[in-house]
Order: C-alpha cells, then structure tokens, then sequence
C-alpha cells in the first residue's frame, strides 16, 4: 500500500468517528462539553480500550475454542459475547481519570463521553478492517466496507458504551456503590451482542435481512442515545 493509499486509509477511517464525536457533543444545548475531556475519550478508545480488549478477547476466545467443538456456536460466542464483553470493559474506563471524571456533573455527561470513547474505539476497528479488505480484496470492497462501518460500527460503538458512560456518571454524581454501574454495563454488552448477532446470524442462516436489521437496530439505539441527552440537557436547566 501507497503512502497516498495510507493517508486515505486513516481519513476514511477516522473521519467519520470525528463527525460523529462532535455531533454527539454538540447534541447538548447547555454546558457541553470541554474539548480535552472529549479528545482523551476519543484517544483513549482508539488505542488502549483497543489493546487491552484485544488480550482479553484472545484468553477468553482460547477458553472458548477449547470448550466449544461447533463451529456455529463458537463464532456465536465469539461475536455476541466474548468480543461484547471485553470491548464494553474496557472502553468506558477513561472515565475513571480525573481529567474525564471532574467534569461529571449532569446526567447526560456520562452518556457523551461513554460514546465519544466507543467512538475512538470504532475509528481503529474501521481502520484494522479497512487495511485487511484493501489488501485482501481490492478498492471497491475496501470503499463498501469502510462506508458500511463508518454508520453501522461507528453508532454501534458509541450507543452501546453510551450507556455504561451513563451509569458510571450517576455513580459519580450520586456517590452510590460501584455495582450499581453494573446494570448499565449489561445493557451495553446486550445492545453491543443483539447488534453483533443479526448479521452473524445471518450469515449462518444465509437470511440476508440480518445486515439490515443490524442498521436499523443502531439506527434506533443512537436516536434513543441522543434523545436521552437532550431530555436530560434540558431537565437541567
């Protein structure tokens, strides 16, 4: 690959996560957010949530491949709960830093910045998958492939952890025991499995509606994300 190949590589990549970190940023009428709060959210889940869910997937995918004999089940595992699992886990924890924590003060935050971190996550998925589809199968799938995750895979990972954000925000606010963060943490795995399952399930079954029910579900959950922000935005003022 080309250094102009390159450079294209990470615009697609990341440009679309950007748009979308800002918008959701902006989704708030009153007090949004600081810039540097959002911009170590972003980093931190495109690289570290991006690492660290890696090894987490591979101990427990080996766990899996050894205990699981059917192909089938096993890609099931893999996809709806093992990768939810680890990527849910990891990718939200930037808020247990000062810089993101301090600025937790309404509701709506933690929702804001649980996305924008799932948002970085998404940015090095779609760069990851965008460099194999280039190299493997050429421009056009390269550009259908990138095009399909920076709406799908882009708004997947920024409802999903939209809503451990969510809850680890009212534990801040409410000063209540951790484990109540816990419920909004298995929201976040199912929404992030439900929408992993459709298409596998597809692909299994060879039902191709499985791709458009996944777009339509993080279509909804994105629009329930932002309407939550703003219902909460405007409690408070």
């Amino acid at each position: 690959m080309d250094t102009l190949s390159l450079v294209i590589l990470f615009v697609m990549a990341f440009l679309p996560p950007i748009f979308y970190a800002i918008w959701i940023r902006n989704t708030e009428k009153y007090d949004r957010e600081k810039w540097i709060p959002i911009i170590i959210c972003f980093l931190w889940g495109a690289t570290i949530a991006v690492i660290a869910s890696l090894i987490i997937e591979i101990f427990l995918g080996s766990i899996a491949f050894f205990s699981i004999n059917e192909p089938g089940t096993l890609l099931l595992v893999s996809l709806v709960l093992i990768a939810p699992f680890a990527e849910e886990l990891t990718k939200p924890l930037v808020m247990r830093f000062n810089i993101v924590k301090k600025e937790l003060v309404e509701p709506e935050d933690g929702l804001i910045y649980g996305a924008v971190a799932g948002l970085g996550f998404s940015a090095t998925e779609n760069l990851f998958y965008g460099y194999d589809a280039f190299i493997s199968e050429g421009v056009l799938f390269f550009l259908i492939l990138i095009t399909i995750r920076s709406f799908a895979g882009c708004l997947l990972h920024a409802s999903a952890t939209a809503w451990t954000g969510y809850g680890y925000g009212k534990f801040i606010m409410k000063k209540s025991k951790f484990v109540k963060v816990l419920p909004y943490f298995a929201l976040a795995i199912i929404v992030h499995g439900l929408y992993n399952f459709l298409p596998a399930f597809g692909m299994i079954t060879g039902i191709s509606l499985g791709a458009l029910s996944a777009f339509i579900f993080v279509s909804i959950t994105i629009y329930i994300v932002r309407k939550k922000i703003m219902t909460l935005d405007g409690i408070g003022h």
